[in-house]
């Protein structure tokens, strides 16, 4: 926890500086949701095929970013990550000639939730 993932448009690839995003993401977690460094894990999924609206010409990226975390934290706080979410975006990815569509969002881990490491 958390778990962090990143879906987004493959032809961004180029303009997208993931790893300052990843790093971004971790500094968020840390100082708004009280997440341990150690404990940030993102995911990056490059989609080849992305469709926006009846817009066939590929001139638009998407990104979404979805935090999983350990249930607790207030509506106030998952505003505040997604809300620095989209600021650090507008940052580490600057697709030249693209409409970008960015979103972000916290979901609750279920109480299920387990995680293994080795």
């Amino acid at each position: 926890m958390p778990q962090i993932t990143v879906d987004y448009s493959a032809v961004a690839d180029a303009a997208f500086d993931k790893a300052g995003f990843a790093r971004a993401l971790h500094t968020a977690v840390v100082e708004i949701a009280a997440a341990r460094p150690e404990a940030c894990k993102t995911l990056f999924r490059a989609a080849g095929d992305t469709a926006y609206g009846y817009d066939a010409d590929g001139a638009h990226v998407i990104v979404h970013v979805t935090f999983g975390l350990l249930a607790g934290r207030t509506d106030e706080t998952k505003a505040r990550l997604t809300e620095a979410t989209l600021e650090s975006l507008r940052e580490h990815l600057k697709p030249e000639g693209f409409v970008l569509h960015a979103s972000a969002e916290v979901r609750d881990l279920d109480p299920s939730y387990r995680k293994y490491e080795s």
